[in-house]
């Protein structure tokens, strides 16, 4: 199999640093492009992150002496790539003209950015409930007047443990949702030793997180428009979500409360997760974890030091299901937030992406 060429802008930030672990030796992917600000171009990349390398594992060989070149250079990153991984720090309206930028150069464009996941016509995807939603890519690529580039996104961090855990549970017809997500600082680009004020802190404000936690399930459980044009989000269930920052370095866990209009016993709850099966496991993409959804019977799990690298960190790990006195019923799940959440998700988008013909290669 001819792999294809990879890109990412943003390398030398925490999720690019992840992203450039996860594509080094990727069966599909070869990473042909490293990009970042003006200041990190024409350094070789383990000159650019000396210093700052944050991830558990050392720099890949194979990337290590690839020079880095400047993400404003859209031309010259381009010609390397069939498709980009955008991990850059910028404000939403620069982000997404950047962002539309390389797909009107015929690049694919799988972002880690928020910048459009509100537009209409971009799929906002976890691989396991929407890929249906990759529909909508001829629609955009109209409107971008493209015939290969597009723009999928993926959806907020915060969301990535309980919206998968409820799911396979919407047919019971869910009501509301109360969510309140204990995020760790990776999330925010840190680490405990570069953050002091999380030492033995919490901090119960993140911005714009209970909005996003609040308005993106509803697209993620959206329908296509009739002419497969446009994602029209859903306008139930009612969500309200709590983020609280908490001195963990990996993995965010959300505690739940649902209410259902057809209560299911606590059997068929446990039925449908233990018996979900989705698309990218049914592909056998490669960083598809089986199973998705793993519930541990112990009263104290799941736990982020013990459970957040649960199939390569893929996978969302649930506990403690048990009747809520106000709701129906409650439970605690959790994701690793820099690789379900993050890079991980952006890579197993863009593995369901060529298995669905997305995403081409160049001739």
């Amino acid at each position: 199999m001819k792999r294809y060429k990879a890109g990412i802008l943003g390398a030398t930030g925490m999720v690019g640093q992840r992203l450039v672990t996860l594509l080094a030796g990727h069966p599909w992917f070869e990473v042909t492009a490293l990009a970042a600000s003006a200041q990190s171009a024409g350094q070789p990349y383990k000159q650019a992150v000396a210093g700052r390398w944050q991830m558990p594992d050392p720099i890949p060989p194979a990337v290590g002496n690839i020079n880095v070149m400047d993400a404003m250079d859209l031309q010259a990153v381009a010609q390397e790539a069939d498709l980009v991984f955008c991990a850059v720090s910028l404000d939403k309206a620069s982000t997404r003209a950047l962002e539309e930028a390389y797909a009107r150069l015929e690049v694919a464009v799988i972002s880690n950015n928020s910048a459009c996941r509100g537009i209409t016509d971009v799929p906002m995807l976890i691989p396991e409930i929407n890929p249906e939603h990759a529909r909508v890519i001829p629609a955009q690529r109209k409107r971008l007047g493209t015939q290969r580039g597009f723009i999928a996104v993926k959806p907020n961090c915060s969301i990535q443990s309980y919206v998968p855990a409820l799911t396979p549970l919407r047919d019971y017809g869910i009501r509301a949702i109360t969510a309140c997500t204990y995020q760790a600082v990776s999330g925010a680009g840190k680490t405990l030793d570069n953050w002091p004020q999380m030492q033995g802190n919490i901090i119960p404000y993140i911005a714009g997180e209970e909005e996003k936690s609040e308005q993106e399930p509803l697209k993620i459980w959206g329908s296509l428009s009739p002419d497969a044009d446009a994602i029209l989000p859903g306008k139930h269930p009612v969500i309200s979500a709590q983020c609280v920052r908490v001195p963990v370095s990996d993995g965010h866990l959300a505690a739940v409360s649902v209410k259902f209009d057809k209560k299911p016993t606590r059997e068929e709850i446990l039925a449908r997760w233990r018996n979900n099966e989705t698309l990218p496991q049914k592909l056998q993409l490669p960083s598809a974890p089986v199973p998705f959804l793993r519930y541990l019977s112990q009263e104290d799990r799941p736990q982020p030091l013990l459970d957040r690298e649960a199939g390569n960190g893929m996978a969302v790990v649930i506990g403690r299901l048990r009747e809520d006195p106000v709701m129906d019923w409650r439970f605690v799940c959790l994701s690793h937030n820099t690789l379900r959440g993050a890079a991980g998700g952006s890579v197993l988008t863009a593995e369901l992406l060529c298995a669905q013909g997305y995403i081409l290669q160049r001739e």
